[in-house]
């Protein structure tokens, strides 16, 4: 592991919205990590139970060692929520750590992921979760992973936005973008962005969080049957395709921020839409748009060749 400077402030960014039940757990676990150096800054979407009082009140007994601040969020969702907080003119231009509320973090993460961040170069880590069930008995983990490029980018996220730690210069670059409304995910749009821009992307089989699984999860675990049957439904229903469009549209809107060869991909897909069949799944394949995994590439294609994708 890299050496890093202990002083280095980091800015944990933590998005809300009706989280009172598991707040309180993810906010002690902040306190406990072996790297000190943190500000809070939190945007609450909205919530009318007492998240709100939980804030306040964190930031009233913690205040003097670490900034609190918190914002109303837009109410447009997930991902508008996050990526305006980021966006936000007074956001400190500092590493960041993004957070979801209910997740319980384990004390080595932020020093973890920031002994990957060094340099000017944007660059993003992640790392890999334990699951829980509602009281936080192990029930998994997360076995992500694999090769970060851009052509992987388009097609999948393996950078959990719950694990995710932003240098200061991926954060740069995602204020340079701005908050478009249509990408699904956050995370997955910060990933498409560095890969885009050339940056660098770092994923590590650590766990460094206890990641929480119950009904009311914005995007819950990827593994077990019945993720396997959602992912089907939203390759083969469509849903799927209608995110890699909004993401390409929402890209090409930033097309200075990348590089000559992103743009050159981006193009093609422009060139070969959905329902092109073999030619848009053999300039896929030319420019090496693939999942992570044997049996993802295979349904990714038939998907495409099926107009899906």
């Amino acid at each position: 592991m890299d050496v890093f400077d202990p002083s280095l402030r980091l800015t944990i960014a933590l998005c809300t919205y009706n989280g009172a039940p598991h707040l309180a757990a993810q906010l002690e676990s902040y306190l406990v990590q072996t790297h000190t150096a943190w500000d809070l800054w939190v945007s609450d979407d909205g919530s009318d139970d007492s998240t709100r009082a939980l804030l306040e009140a964190f930031g009233a007994r913690h205040g003097s060692a670490h900034t609190v601040r918190i914002l109303a969020g837009p109410r447009a969702g997930v991902a508008v929520n996050f990526l305006s907080l980021l966006c936000h003119a007074e956001f400190p231009d500092a590493p960041v750590a993004l957070s979801d509320q209910d997740d319980v973090w384990l004390p080595e993460k932020l020093a973890l992921g920031l002994a990957q961040i060094h340099g000017t170069t944007p660059c993003l880590y992640g790392a890999q979760s334990i699951h829980t069930d509602i009281m936080l008995n192990h029930i998994g983990r997360s076995m992500g992973g694999g090769a970060p490029r851009f052509g992987n980018a388009l097609v999948q996220n393996i950078v959990s936005g719950h694990s995710a730690i932003l240098n200061s210069a991926a954060l740069s670059l995602v204020r340079a973008a701005g908050v478009p409304q249509d990408v699904p995910y956050h995370d997955w749009w910060i990933y498409q962005l560095v890969t885009g821009a050339g940056g660098k992307v770092v994923v590590r089989p650590e766990a460094v969080l206890l990641y929480r699984q119950h009904g009311r999860n914005a995007t819950g675990s990827h593994q077990g049957l019945g993720a396997l049957v959602a992912r089907v439904g939203q390759l083969f229903g469509g849903t799927y395709g209608r995110w890699i469009a909004a993401n390409a549209r929402a890209l090409s809107k930033v097309a200075p921020l990348l590089t000559p060869q992103t743009r050159a991909t981006l193009a093609m897909l422009e060139k070969y839409p959905r329902g092109k069949g073999f030619a848009r799944a053999r300039n896929f394949a030319g420019n090496r748009i693939l999942r992570q995994g044997r049996v993802g590439n295979v349904m990714l294609y038939l998907a495409i060749l099926t107009g899906r994708v």
